[in-house]
């Protein structure tokens, strides 16, 4: 499942951000900022009617991504 796909409110563990090429400094960045294997997250809000931005928080730090770039996360949730 994409961070992008998760519900509102729902609590995930990361698996891996996907680059789209290679030196993808989006994906690097989103690295950078600790979306790392086994961190967990958590979909806070998105905006009206689902649309961009997503508010994300990982560890006690939140951040707004767009859709696409919440679309290169690799999420499982916690009860699967």
């Amino acid at each position: 499942m994409f961070l992008s796909d998760l519900p509102k409110g729902a609590a995930a563990v990361v698996d891996r951000v996907d680059d789209a090429h290679a030196n993808d400094p989006i994906a690097q960045r989103l690295r950078d900022l600790g979306f790392v294997e086994g961190e967990p997250v958590r979909l806070v809000a998105h905006g009206p009617l689902g649309a961009d931005p997503l508010l994300v928080q990982i560890g006690s730090t939140r951040f707004a991504l767009r859709r696409s770039e919440a679309s290169r996360v690799t999420v499982r949730t916690e009860e699967a």
